[in-house]
């Protein structure tokens, strides 16, 4: 069978490269040519572990191939999935132009039947209205389904969650486009991996809810951090305690400076203004946002206070830039507001990301790069863990100590223990937990 992805984003290019990989014929298309060209080469413009590889092996076996030609996306694919996309308007709904416009070009070419399935993370209704648009505007009064097939894929392991997801949720009113993406996914059968057929609008719902109750699961953690600082109390042990009850689970329940990247932010923000549409205010959803845009200020008084209260005139260093371990992704990284309100205050920044620097500091030219986590705590008066990168889990403790000008450890993701870390001689600041050790 052959498809088709429109969009070589994240989410449209780890699609079409699994899906290779599943033995299928896939064409990525995309209208950014130099972007393209590259992928043709397979240079992959972005950083995810995995993926270089396999793009590598689907153009030497001849299954992937890019494309800046919608018309032979659409011609050749049996199924298109369209993984645009989708970024907040100003007042939080989802902006579904990119959508709209594939929408359009994709009925210029329909000569015969084609299921067009949404990848990109979408409010309810939008399949009824690509549906609209794409009538609208075809050429041939072709038939056409519409299907809902939203990604669960975790930037830093989205192959593993590709080729072996927790579930495959499929939204569609058609039986014989159901059939179509079943056979899709055959090869996850061997693996039972659970399937959820259901309706547009439930599957385009299943997305956004999932989200909101993660990133709400992470505000939640963050509150109660907040709670054991001020009444003495442990919040990795309270964490841990909690995550044994099979009814909530470990799973994001590790407190820090607050949830970032692609998805959970726009994502609250769409379900909020989705709510606020229809008549009904999503309470739990509005509170989660805004405990995690507290919880960055919160992080930058714990540093400010663990430099006696004066930033200006301060080298503080930051380990990680990226808003999680494993990609090279800044979008709403915790790291970058925090690491601008350091600088307003009239700190130097020194900074180092295993692979999100270039991106990072054209973001913030403020900041000085290093080389790697000791050159950033070269003459520091504090360094600060905000990207719990595997390299910064087992640093050089005592080198650390004596190239800081004071020793100053602020761990904003509770990587190490505080016991070891006082008698290595650090004043250690962690996030739910007492600060420990002098000055």
């Amino acid at each position: 069978m052959h498809i088709s992805v429109i969009g070589t984003g994240y989410v449209g290019l780890v699609t079409g490269a699994c899906f290779a990989e599943f033995g299928l014929t896939a064409t990525c298309m995309d209208t950014d040519a130099k972007r393209i060209g590259r992928l043709e080469k397979g240079d992959v413009p972005f950083y995810e572990p995995g993926i270089t590889e396999l793009v590598s092996k689907g153009l030497k076996e001849n299954r992937l191939s890019f494309t800046t030609d919608i018309a032979r996306a659409v011609d050749q694919a049996l199924v298109i999935f369209i993984a645009v996309g989708t970024p907040p308007r100003p007042n939080g709904s989802a902006d579904l132009s990119y959508i709209e416009e594939v929408g359009r070009g994709i009925a210029r070419h329909l000569t015969g039947y084609k299921v067009i399935a949404t990848k990109s993370t979408v409010p309810v209704g939008t399949g009824e209205r690509l549906r609209q648009v794409i009538r609208a505007h075809q050429t041939n009064a072709v038939r056409f389904d519409i299907v809902s097939n939203p990604e669960f894929l975790r930037e830093g392991s989205a192959i593993e969650d590709f080729l072996r997801p927790n579930r495959v949720v499929i939204g569609a009113d058609s039986e014989q486009a159901v059939a179509i993406m079943k056979d899709l996914y055959r090869p996850l059968y061997l693996i039972e991996t659970p399937f959820v057929i259901t309706d547009i609008p439930t599957s385009e719902m299943i997305k956004y809810a999932s989200n909101a109750f993660l990133a709400t699961k992470v505000s939640f953690i963050n509150e109660i951090a907040t709670l054991c600082e001020r009444v003495g109390a442990d919040v990795v042990t309270v964490a841990k305690g909690m995550g044994l009850d099979h009814r909530i689970g470990s799973k994001f329940l590790h407190s820090g400076p607050g949830f970032g990247g692609s998805c959970f932010p726009k994502d609250l923000a769409a379900l909020i203004q989705t709510g606020h549409e229809v008549g009904y205010e999503m309470q739990i959803a509005r509170a989660a946002a805004t405990v995690n845009e507290e919880q960055r200020m919160r992080m930058v008084e714990k540093i400010r206070t663990a430099v006696e209260g004066e930033l200006k005139g301060k080298t503080v260093g930051i380990l990680g830039l990226a808003f999680k371990p494993n990609t090279n992704d800044i979008r709403d990284s915790p790291s970058l507001p925090i690491a601008e309100r350091l600088l307003e205050e009239g700190a130097s920044v020194r900074v180092y990301d295993p692979a999100a620097m270039e991106e990072a500091t054209r973001v913030l030219p403020g900041m000085v790069p290093c080389q790697d986590a000791y050159d950033v705590a070269q003459d520091a008066d504090a360094l600060i863990l905000m990207t719990e990168w595997n390299q910064f889990r087992n640093l050089d403790l005592e080198k650390l100590r004596s190239i800081l000008r004071r020793p100053v450890f602020i761990d904003l993701r509770n990587v190490y223990d505080p016991a070891k870390m006082v008698a290595m001689g650090f004043r250690y600041v962690s996030v739910g937990r007492q600060s420990t050790g002098g000055s």
